[in-house]
């Protein structure tokens, strides 16, 4: 029950009413006793600085950040880790005293549910990136400290592929679309699959990963969880390709965030069930 102790957190972007973050925040407060409430911020492009000056005057304890503000929150906190400043982004804000500090915990999010959720080893791993926008930059450079064997990062952009393989460190190079074929592990990081993959003239796009290249053995991650199922992990699925969706590092990275407001560990059942449970409900809608 809401009192006038209750601690506050939330989720800044736009459109922002579709967000699953409510929902997996709520339930995490709930399942560990906290009396914490979290709500969702409209907040149009270009005020992220006044959302900043709200959160400081209100002791607001921690926000989520999302498009199109995980860049514009940056000249407007005290402190920076090093992975936010290194990919230019901050998808999470803690509120410590006085000072406000952002970090970005996409990366942590995608190894996590790879490795806890999935059960997978990334050490030696080959490994291939298709995308190098923002998911792509923090994947690549979250796996280029994970101890993979190799890490090749695929997009239409040269120089966005080699700024993602900048932030992945060494063993990290551009690639072309058919090295997916020497891959262990292929994740597409672009937006490829999210809508309805048809175009103004009636024809599908095409697939951002051609999947009749892929080793029957390969790990088929799409970044994407809704639909839970994509055209690319649908396609995976008919050649027998284990796959993985990205309901997993939305989970995790919200589960680190989670951790940074609260010092307390993620009831990280509580969080799934209810990323589930929302989906759900999106789905019937």
């Amino acid at each position: 029950m809401l009192s006038g102790t209750t601690r506050a957190a939330g989720v800044i972007g736009t459109p922002i009413r579709h967000s699953l973050s409510p929902a997996i925040f709520n339930a995490a407060f709930e399942a560990a006793g906290l009396d914490w409430a979290y709500l969702a911020f409209e907040v149009p492009e270009g005020a992220a600085g006044l959302a900043l000056a709200g959160m400081r005057a209100l002791g607001i304890e921690g926000l989520s950040v999302t498009m199109p503000h995980k860049a514009a929150v940056l000249d407007g906190l005290d402190h920076v880790s090093p992975d936010a400043e290194a990919l230019g982004a901050v998808n999470c804000i803690t509120r410590r005293g006085g000072e406000l500090h952002g970090d970005n915990t996409d990366g942590a999010g995608f190894l996590d549910a790879l490795r806890i959720d999935e059960g997978i080893d990334l050490a030696d791993r080959r490994v291939a990136v298709v995308g190098a926008g923002g998911a792509g930059r923090a994947v690549a450079r979250a796996l280029g400290g994970a101890g993979v064997g190799s890490l090749t990062v695929i997009n239409r952009s040269p120089a966005a592929a080699a700024r993602a393989v900048e932030l992945a460190g060494p063993g990290a190079s551009v690639g072309a679309p058919g090295d997916v074929a020497h891959a262990d592990l292929v994740v597409n990081a672009t937006p490829l699959g999210m809508g309805v993959l048809v175009s103004t003239a009636g024809e599908h796009e095409p697939l951002p990963v051609d999947v009749d290249l892929l080793q029957p053995s390969a790990v088929l991650v799409d970044l994407i969880y809704h639909p839970a199922v994509t055209p690319l992990l649908a396609a995976g699925r008919a050649r027998g390709l284990r796959t993985v969706n990205g309901l997993g590092m939305l989970i995790h990275q919200a589960a680190h965030a989670f951790r940074h407001w609260t010092n307390e560990d993620p009831p990280l059942e509580a969080m799934s069930a209810a990323a589930v449970a929302g989906l759900g409900a999106a789905h019937r809608a």
